[in-house]
């Protein structure tokens, strides 16, 4: 049976003819046995010649509704002129009056629903009924013409449906699309979030590596426990910069959105304890004090604190010089955290900072600014008073709205 259903709806015209030719038999019935055989109104052959043009134009009403509506009242016309009764084929003015009024353009609509509110009115004056008062022939002409009203009406409703659904459709593609270009800057910002975590992995530890190796070859004939244990901290470091740099990369490489947990290394606060001991590890005396209460914080809070300790002794050792010496403050406020980070080395221009670093090729503050704005705070970086670089973050624990 859905196989039927189907094909009906893939063939309407077939559907349509099926009617038409339905419809012509039964208005040949009706013309052999009505006054058309003694020829009183009309002919039986021009009764159906009318039939045959409206069920003409019920079999492709559908296909061409315009031409059928326009050939349908040429034939009502001929009719009135031509003095033919009318047929049962003239329920095919109701069912195109329905057709255009549902597919049609705009004009046919309107002049269907013209086309039909006169004739039944044409239909009483040229073929009145025989003993009825003029009040009987308005109240069949008003109760001829409700057909023709309701076919319109019931027609332009489903061409505003058709519209409505149309419309919905063409909503739900749009919103589609934006969902799928909102996950491609979803990707992309996730991609560049995960090039600035592998800026800063490789940034701080290929800079403790390099410190290590200067200082072990520095060290190695006249103390070589010390060149030893520097070797070991290369060694340690450079393992540590491999594993974060497979998980990230992994993930550039694939893609595929895993688990945060899986393949981007989360620092928090309490792990900048740690950074600050390798730092002093690798020969640079880092201060390091923790002002207020400590608790817990937004991941992305505790994240770019971090970083920003990380990057802001990078830029130490890179541009401090010799004998230089860092000092970090962390702050817990009622409503934030705020972060102090100060060397007393002779630094380096501030383009240079903001550039990334001496050879130009890093995030350096520019990648500290974006950081923080991504979390409503706000920086302040530049030379200190007397030497050195300072750099302020304040960290809100609610985004800026």
């Amino acid at each position: 049976m859905q196989r039927l259903y189907d094909f009906l709806r893939r063939h309407p015209t077939w559907v349509d003819t099926f009617w038409a030719v339905f419809l012509l038999g039964l208005s040949g019935v009706s013309i052999a046995s009505t006054s058309y055989a003694s020829g009183r109104h009309g002919t039986a052959a021009g009764a159906m010649a009318v039939s045959a043009v409206m069920c003409l134009a019920i079999a492709l009403r559908r296909r061409w509704p315009e031409k059928m509506l326009v050939l349908a009242a040429a034939t009502g016309l001929a009719q009135l002129v031509l003095d033919v009764e009318p047929v049962a084929a003239d329920f095919a003015m109701l069912v195109i009056v329905y057709t255009v009024a549902a597919t049609g353009a705009r004009w046919a609509s309107r002049f269907a629903l013209a086309s039909g509110l006169c004739a039944a009115t044409l239909a009483q004056i040229r073929w009145p009924q025989e003993h009825t008062s003029s009040a009987g022939l308005v109240a069949i002409a008003v109760f001829q013409t409700v057909p023709f009203a309701l076919a319109w009406v019931l027609g332009d409703s489903m061409r505003t449906r058709r519209a409505y659904f149309a419309q919905l459709e063409e909503r739900a593609a749009r919103l589609e699309k934006e969902r799928e270009a909102q996950a491609k800057v979803a990707v992309a910002a996730e991609r560049a979030r995960i090039a600035r975590e592998l800026h800063d992995v490789v940034a701080h530890n290929v800079s403790v590596m390099v410190v290590q190796a200067d200082g072990a070859a520095y060290v190695l004939d006249s103390a070589p426990d010390q060149a030893k244990k520097a070797l070991e901290t290369i060694s340690s470091t450079g393992r540590q910069a491999l594993a974060e740099m497979r998980r990230l990369l992994g993930v550039l490489r694939t893609g595929e959105h895993k688990e945060a947990g899986e393949y981007v290394p989360q620092p928090d606060v309490e792990q900048i304890d740690d950074l600050v001991e390798q730092c002093r590890t690798s020969g640079l005396p880092v201060d390091f004090k923790v002002e207020g209460t400590p608790r817990p914080l937004p991941s992305g809070v505790e994240l770019t604190a971090y970083r920003i300790v990380q990057e802001a002794l990078t830029n130490t050792r890179k541009h401090g010089g010799p004998n230089t010496g860092a000092s970090v403050r962390l702050v817990y406020f009622d409503d934030g955290l705020g972060l102090l980070v100060e060397d007393d080395g002779k630094g380096a221009p501030h383009e240079l900072y903001e550039e990334g670093g001496a050879d130009g090729q890093g995030h350096g503050l520019i990648g500290m600014r974006e950081r923080v704005g991504m979390v409503g705070g706000t920086l302040d970086a530049g030379p200190r008073p007397g030497g050195g670089f300072r750099i302020s973050a304040l960290l809100p624990l609610k985004p800026a709205h």
